[in-house]
Formats: C-alpha cells, sequence, structure tokens
C-alpha cells in the first residue's frame, strides 16, 4: 500500500513529498507545496493504482493548495530548451519542470488553490501565462479554450484532494504523528548544491523539507543518507569515477539501473566518499541506508574515491563548485578485496561475507556516519538491521 502511494507521489515532479504515519495500518501522502505538479500524469496513475485495486486514494492522498501547475506547453518549451541546446543538453527529462519553476519566480505561475477558486480568475491567469510563452516561443501551439475546457473537469477531480497541507501537517505534529519526509532525485541535483547546471528546479536537499512543507528546523529528527553501494547518474554533467567499461556495464545490467522517468540506461561508477562528505555536510546525516550491496557481489576488487586532486596533485579540501573544476579532477581511489559469494538471501549483517562487512565499516569510518541498514535484494525483507 505504501509503496503505491510513493509511486503517485513520484508523479508530480520534483521537490519534496511526505508520508504522515497514523499507525502501522493507516497513512497519508502528502504533496507538499514546493512541488510541481502535472495533473494529466498524476491522474493517469490514479487510474493505473485504482486498477490494481487501491481504492478511494482521495482519502488517502492529499495536495497542497499552494503546490504549482505543470501545464503541457511547459512541457513543450522544456522540449525545446533542450533541443535548442544541441551537443550541450541538460538531459532533462523533458516533463516541464523547469518552465514551470520559471513561471514560479517570475510570480506568473498558477498554484492549484487558484484552479478551485474563481475560474473566471484562474482562466485570465491562464491566458496570461499562455500569452507570455507564446510571445516567447513563437512556435508553440496552444489551444486555449479547450485547456480552459479541460481544467474545468480537472478542478472537479482534483478538489477532494485538496487540503492546506501546513496545517495538516503541524496538527499531525502536535497530535504525535510520525511524519516521514523524501526529496525526491538527490543531493547532486539540488539547484544550489548540485552539480549545476546538470541539476533539477528546485531544492531537493534538507532545506527543501522546511521551504517544500512549511516544517520549521527544530520538528526535523533524523536525516538519513539513501546511499547506492556504487555511484549513478542520468543525464549529462562530470561524473568523476564514472566506469565508461566492463565495470560500469556490469554496475548498470546487474543493477537493473533503467532511468525511471526517461528510461535511459544510468551511467554508473564506483562509490565516491568527496561526494558523500560534502552531501553529508549539507544534509547532516545522522544515519545511513546503503542499498544494492549485493551489485557487488561477483567483483573480485572493488575501488572506492577517498580523494579529490588537482592536475597538480594537490588533494582538494572541498567539492568543486563548478562544472569547470570539477571536470578536470584527478580521482584517487582506494581499492577493497570483493567477497564474490551471493549476499542476496543473507538477513543478518554478521553473516555477511567478512569483506562485505568490512565494506560497510570502511564507508562509516570514512564518512564518520553510522550505516543503520544496508540492501542486498529488490524487497523489503531484503534490508538487513546493521546495529
Amino acid at each position: 500500500m505504501l509503496d503505491t502511494l510513493w509511486s503517485l507521489m513520484a508523479r508530480s515532479s520534483t521537490s519534496i513529498f511526505c508520508l504522515v504515519v497514523l499507525s502501522t495500518r493507516s497513512a497519508f501522502s502528502v504533496i507538499g507545496n514546493g512541488v510541481v505538479i502535472h495533473l494529466p500524469s498524476l491522474f493517469d496513475e490514479v487510474l493505473k493504482n485504482e486498477a490494481k485495486g487501491l481504492q478511494h486514494l482521495e482519502n488517502r492522498l492529499i495536495i497542497s493548495d499552494r503546490a504549482h501547475l505543470v501545464f503541457d506547453f511547459h512541457q513543450h518549451v522544456d522540449g525545446m530548451q533542450e533541443a535548442e541546446k544541441g551537443g550541450k543538453s541538460l538531459g532533462t527529462t523533458k516533463k516541464g519542470i523547469g518552465p514551470a519553476y520559471s513561471s514560479k519566480a517570475t510570480r506568473n505561475g498558477i498554484r492549484v488553490g487558484e484552479l478551485l477558486g474563481d475560474f473566471n480568475l484562474f482562466s485570465d491567469k491562464f491566458k496570461s501565462i499562455v500569452a507570455t510563452h507564446v510571445r516567447l516561443f513563437p512556435s508553440i501551439n496552444v489551444d486555449v479554450e479547450a485547456e480552459l475546457a479541460r481544467y474545468k473537469d480537472y478542478a472537479d477531480k482534483v478538489r477532494p484532494y485538496v487540503k492546506d497541507t501546513i496545517c495538516f501537517l503541524h496538527t499531525a505534529l502536535r497530535n504525535g504523528k510520525t511524519i516521514l519526509v523524501e526529496g525526491a532525485n538527490a543531493a547532486m541535483l539540488d539547484i544550489d548544491f548540485g552539480t549545476y547546471p546538470y541539476v533539477t528546479s528546485s531544492n531537493c536537499s534538507i532545506g527543501g523539507v522546511l521551504t517544500g512543507l512549511g516544517l520549521p528546523p527544530q520538528t526535523i529528527g533524523e536525516v538519513i543518507g539513501v546511499v547506492k553501494a556504487y555511484t549513478t547518474r542520468v543525464g549529462d554533467g562530470p561524473f568523476p569515477t564514472e566506469q565508461l567499461n566492463e565495470i560500469g556495464d556490469l554496475l548498470q545490467t546487474r543493477g537493473f539501473e533503467i532511468g525511471v522517468t526517461t528510461k535511459r540506461k544510468r551511467r554508473c561508477g564506483w562509490l565516491d566518499i568527496p561526494l558523500l562528505q560534502y552531501t553529508s555536510l549539507v544534509n547532516g546525516y545522522t544515519c545511513i541506508c546503503l542499498t544494492k550491496l549485493d551489485i557487488l557481489d561477483t567483483l573480485p576488487e572493488i575501488k572506492v574515491a577517498v580523494a579529490y586532486k588537482k592536475p597538480s596533485g594537490e588533494k582538494l579540501d572541498h567539492f568543486p563548485g563548478t562544472i569547470a573544476e570539477l571536470g578536470s579532477i584527478e580521482v584517487e581511489y582506494a581499492v577493497l578485496p570483493g567477497w564474490q559469494t551471493s549476499t542476496e538471501h543473507i538477513r543478518n549483517f554478521k553473516e555477511l561475507p567478512e569483506n562485505a562487512q568490512s565494506y560497510v565499516r570502511f564507508l562509516e569510518s570514512e564518512l564518520s556516519v553510522p550505516v543503520r541498514w544496508v540492501g542486498v535484494g529488490k524487497g523489503r525483507e531484503s534490508i538487513i538491521n546493521v546495529h
């Protein structure tokens, strides 16, 4: 049930989602104000999940009235902007996310709550935002009246899901409920702290919890860093530990590394400690969940990036802030012995091969953050408690 709710939230584009757990058998999924939402995609996903037996979603899924809407013309603009870059494209999903956040930043975006208010006012705003985009991108063709008719229907469909999520979340906290927040994408795709410009258009690091949901800093308890046992990336941009060889192919194949939205093969490389140290600085990890350890099962030896160096050989004491600097660094590796045996069916940390345990302990030592869970397979039952 919870997996299905997460899948719905993933259709709402980037930024911050959360899950409010009322009891072991009851939970609400909340799409916060920091998210941008393409309603056609969201309701396509609703229909798919209803077909699988998940009914009465209006009682389980809550959408912020402050979340901004992604329109089809945003998606068209996204594709056009990528095409204009040619060989220097950013590798976006072309889902309209960047253009929608641009509309939000220039203050002509439209919120979900405005769709549910006076429809004449919504119509005026919609016509204005379309006119702005057509002026900037003359080749866009928008049937305004048809879109307005479609969104009048969406207003009725989305109404049961929409609430003031800030009030809802703070009420849940006062009542002692547990809130689990997911930052979509990854820390290195954060628009401020990621590998700009090869990033998303929002804050998907810890700060997004505050701005994307309206929660104050003191409400944050544990910060769990979910880390693969190797490094992956979808899209373009520098990737210091990428393996463009049989190792990269093995990680990609064994790990089924395919982008969920783009369906592109993920780029794969060795675990990158300097990158993780940086994201830990930004996010303040209190513990780590290390996933996909089993993907390394067949390797006789495993490399781990432990330092970045300038071309001169001088070690960097910071994570590069520009693409040019990141693209020029050299990587220093530690070489650890592999275990060359399957870990897939192991459910106790002490039963893992000694070299697999050492790999986990090496990561803990380098990051100074405890690894609390290790994943050795696809299912929940494959998550091992370490401590």
